[in-house]
């Protein structure tokens, strides 16, 4: 009986022990597990640079700052965020700052309980520190923070991280939004530059085709003759069919000899000079000598735009060419 009894006396013993080893190396363990936990990144807050002039990076600071909502954050299991937060300059939240750039601050009064904070209860105000700093000429970092204090016992809580890389992404988003509005601006204007060129395209191929093109404009020490600024416009001279059209009863051959002489004058004698511009003290590009052959291509009151067969545009005055 002893030795039975002494046996289950060692049994127990040997329980016991196994017990009290098994409750030492989950106490090792546990700390261990605490500890990973409590690695949550509580306080760190956000710090990115952004590849954009600092003028920039502010003006969409700015707007982020007056949406009157902060995000990563909610006081209801139902709410997406914590919205009437306004703007201000400063916050006794924070410490004041002494590193330079532009600060912002967007602030919650009387948030209940804001989530993603440690150890937060109660009612206080919720502040989210933006810090713009300039690197460079095309680079700007930003520093994002954000604390919750308890109105009544002054505690500060830190943030975990999600209101600042939820912040962050709005401010994000706003910039991809910028710099997509500013690639479709230049693909616009490049467009809008590509379509006035096949405007002008077509119309010289038109002026060409009908035998009309544009001269040189007068420099601002001349004065142009009484009258051209009422006809300077590309037209068929008074009197004139279009050389398109084509009189009831004409052959074709007889058409283009009244096409020819529609566009075609003789210099009268003595000759006369290819002006630059149509202005009487514009300068002379040559002399034409008589019955020189030129084609009409601009006509005004006083004065006719015209090519050589050599290819030289000037004007002329009309009353110095034959009229058919």
């Amino acid at each position: 009986m002893d030795w039975r009894i002494g046996t289950r006396t060692r049994g127990l013993s040997l329980a016991r022990k196994s017990a009290i080893a098994g409750l030492l190396l989950l106490a090792t363990v546990l700390p261990l597990a605490g500890r990973e936990k409590d690695k949550s990144p509580y306080g760190e807050g956000l710090i990115v640079n952004i590849p954009l002039p600092v003028s920039e990076v502010e003006q969409v600071v700015e707007d982020v700052v007056q949406n009157g909502v902060i995000r990563g954050t909610k006081e209801y299991n139902k709410d997406e965020f914590v919205s009437g937060a306004k703007a201000a300059t400063s916050s006794r939240v924070f410490p004041a700052w002494t590193e330079g750039g532009k600060v912002f601050y967007k602030v919650r009064e009387q948030a209940l309980d804001p989530r993603n904070f440690k150890d937060s209860s109660d009612v206080g105000t919720l502040v989210v520190r933006y810090v713009v700093l300039p690197q460079g000429e095309k680079n700007t970092v930003l520093r994002i923070d954000a604390l919750f204090e308890e109105t009544f016992r002054r505690i500060v809580h830190q943030s975990n991280g999600s209101v600042e890389s939820s912040e962050y992404k709005d401010i994000r988003e706003h910039i991809e939004a910028i710099e997509l509005m500013k690639k479709q601006n230049v693909e616009a204007e490049k467009e809008r530059q590509e379509q006035l060129l096949k405007k002008q395209n077509l119309a010289m191929q038109s002026d060409l085709s009908s035998g009309t093109t544009l001269q040189s404009a007068p420099g601002p020490e001349t004065r142009a003759d009484p009258g051209l600024q009422a006809g300077a416009s590309s037209q068929i001279a008074p009197g004139q069919t279009s050389p398109s059209q084509t009189s009831p009863g004409q052959t074709l051959e007889e058409h283009v000899k009244d096409l020819r002489k529609q566009v075609v004058r003789l210099v009268k004698a003595p000759g006369a000079p290819l002006k630059s511009a149509p202005f009487h003290t514009a300068s002379t590009l040559q002399s034409l000598t008589t019955r020189t052959e030129v084609l009409i291509l601009i006509s005004t009151p006083y004065w006719y735009g015209v090519e050589t067969h050599e290819g030289q545009h000037g004007w002329i005055l009309r009353d110095q060419l034959e009229q058919p």
